[in-house]
């Protein structure tokens, strides 16, 4: 059995949402059936590059996480079941100075 470790320096992922409005970058969502700002179920399909580092004793630690491509399929809200009300919600970023 191999135990496999992420490294807590690996490139984060970066995402590209398809569904449901196709925005780039991290989504929020919303659901307007219910107003649920917290909890989604997200399937999502990944394609990554990545280095696995074998130890002499075949421990795996995984490093350089590249994600190459993302698609978000489906996002459902948790607490009303509703896939067809969650909206992407546009978020702003605030100005420090």
């Amino acid at each position: 059995m191999v135990a496999v470790t992420a490294d807590p320096h690996a490139t984060a992922p970066s995402s590209t949402r398809s569904a449901p409005s196709g925005t780039a970058g991290a989504a929020r969502y919303r659901c307007a059936a219910c107003g649920n700002l917290t909890r989604f179920d997200v399937v999502t399909t990944r394609r990554t590059r990545a280095f696995h580092h074998y130890s002499v004793g075949g421990d795996l630690t995984v490093e350089e996480v590249d994600v190459l491509d993302e698609t978000i399929e489906d996002v459902v809200c948790r607490w009303c079941g509703n896939g067809k009300a969650v909206e992407t919600v546009e978020t702003v970023e605030s100005d420090p100075s």
